[in-house]
C-alpha cells in the first residue's frame, strides 16, 4: 500500500512536470513561398525572384496562448535568382554577389522573440537577425508580420531595404554599362512554415 502511494505521488508530480513546461515545436519552411529583390536604375525599375529557398525554425508555444520564436534560418540560392531583365542581367547579378565562392544568402534569427501574441490575424514584430550576402555578414532589424492557422502553419512576410555596398557588393550594370543600377534594393518575402512530425 505503501509502494502504491508513493507511485501514485510520482505519476502525480510527473503530470504536473509535464503540463506546466512548454512545448517546443520545430517547423520547415513549404514550398510556397516568394522572395522577391526589388531594384532602381538609371533607365527603369527592376525586379528578380529567388526560386530556391530553404528553412527551418522552431517555437516554443506558452501556457498564456503566446509563442516563442527561438530559431529561424533561411538560405536563398543564389543562382537561382532570375532577373526580369534577361540573362545579361542575372549573370552580372551572379558576379555581384561573388556566387561562385558564396552561393547562398543566408539569414539567421540572433535574439529570440518572445510572447507574441497566437491568431490568425497578422501581428508585427520587430525581428533581429543576421543576413549574409556575398560572404559579408551583418546585423539587421526588420518588422515582420506573423499570423498563424493553429500550431500547424505559421507565416511571415515583410519587406527591408539595404544597400548593396554595405555587403561589398558593386551595384551591377548592364547593356554595356548603359543600364547602372542604384545601392539600395528591396527585399519582399512571404513564407509559410509548417509544422513537422519529428
Amino acid at each position: 500500500m505503501r509502494t502504491y502511494k508513493i507511485f501514485l505521488l510520482m505519476a502525480i508530480a510527473a503530470l504536473s512536470v509535464c503540463a506546466t513546461n512548454p512545448v517546443t515545436n520545430k517547423y520547415l519552411l513549404s514550398k510556397d513561398y516568394t522572395v522577391t529583390i526589388l531594384g532602381t536604375s538609371n533607365l527603369h525599375n527592376w525586379n528578380e525572384t529567388v526560386a530556391t529557398v530553404s528553412g527551418d525554425g522552431s517555437v516554443t508555444w506558452n501556457e498564456d496562448g503566446t509563442f516563442d520564436l527561438n530559431t529561424i534560418n533561411l538560405k536563398m540560392d543564389v543562382h537561382s535568382i532570375k532577373s526580369d531583365m534577361g540573362s545579361i542581367m542575372n549573370n552580372n547579378t551572379y558576379k555581384a554577389l561573388k556566387a561562385d565562392n558564396n552561393p547562398e544568402i543566408i539569414f539567421v534569427l540572433a535574439i529570440p522573440d518572445k510572447a507574441i501574441k497566437a491568431n490568425s490575424a497578422a501581428t508585427t514584430v520587430s525581428v533581429k537577425g543576421t543576413l549574409t550576402i556575398a560572404g559579408k555578414t551583418q546585423p539587421i532589424e526588420m518588422q515582420v508580420k506573423i499570423s498563424m492557422q493553429g500550431h500547424n502553419l505559421l507565416s511571415f512576410t515583410g519587406s527591408q531595404t539595404i544597400k548593396m555596398t554595405d555587403y561589398g557588393i558593386s551595384p551591377p550594370t548592364a547593356l554595356l554599362g548603359t543600364l547602372k543600377t542604384g545601392d539600395e534594393i528591396t527585399i519582399q518575402f512571404k513564407t509559410n512554415f509548417v509544422l513537422t512530425t519529428n
